[in-house]
C-alpha cells in the first residue's frame, strides 16, 4: 500500500469515527430534546393545592405559585374576621405554591445531572438552563404587612362595597 493510499484510509477511518461520534451526538440531542419536552409538559400541567388548616380556605395555583382558584367554605363569612382569613388566604396560597414547586423539581430531577451539551459542543446551550425552576417571587415567604386605608382612599369603594379582604371599616 502506498504512502497516499495509506492517509487515504487512515482519513476515511478518522471521518467514519467523526460521522459516528456526530451521529450519536445528535441522537443523544433527539433523545434529550424529547425527554425535556416530556419533563416540559408534565411541569406545565402541575398543579398547587392547599386547604388552610381551620378548612375555610382552599386554593389552587398553577405551576409558576399564580393563584388560579380560591374558595372560601360556606361558612367561612360567619366563623372568620376578614383580616383572618384575608391571612389564611395568603398562607394557604404560599403552602400551595411550595406544593407546586416541589413538583416541578421532582419532573425536572430526572433530567439533572446528565451530561450537558454545553460540556460537548462549545457555544452549545445548557440543558441545565433551562431546568432550573425560578426562583420563588420575592417575599414569597412571608405575608406582606397591609395597612388600613381610609374610606376615602378607595377608589373601588364607590358604591360603599370594600373587599371583604380589607377588613371592616
Amino acid at each position: 500500500m502506498s504512502d497516499a493510499a495509506a492517509r487515504r484510509a487512515e482519513l476515511e477511518a478518522r471521518n467514519a469515527a467523526m460521522r459516528e461520534n456526530v451521529d450519536n451526538l445528535m441522537a443523544d440531542l433527539r433523545r434529550r430534546t424529547s425527554e425535556f419536552a416530556g419533563a416540559q409538559a408534565r411541569a406545565a400541567a402541575v398543579t398547587g393545592a392547599a386547604t388552610s388548616p381551620d378548612g375555610l380556605v382552599q386554593v389552587q395555583v398553577n405551576p409558576a405559585g399564580v393563584l388560579t382558584d380560591l374558595r372560601f367554605a360556606p361558612a367561612a363569612f360567619q366563623r372568620s374576621t376578614p383580616e383572618k382569613l384575608a391571612r389564611s388566604v395568603i398562607e394557604t396560597a404560599q403552602t400551595a405554591a411550595r406544593s407546586a414547586r416541589e413538583q416541578v423539581e421532582g419532573v425536572l430531577a430526572p433530567l439533572q445531572g446528565q451530561t450537558d451539551l454545553s460540556e460537548l459542543v462549545e457555544g452549545a446551550p445548557s440543558f441545565a438552563d433551562l431546568l432550573r425552576p425560578p426562583p420563588p417571587p420575592p417575599g414569597a415567604e412571608a405575608p406582606p404587612q397591609r395597612g388600613r386605608r381610609a374610606r376615602d382612599d378607595d377608589p373601588d369603594d364607590d358604591e360603599g362595597f370594600g373587599s371583604v379582604l380589607k377588613g371592616p371599616r
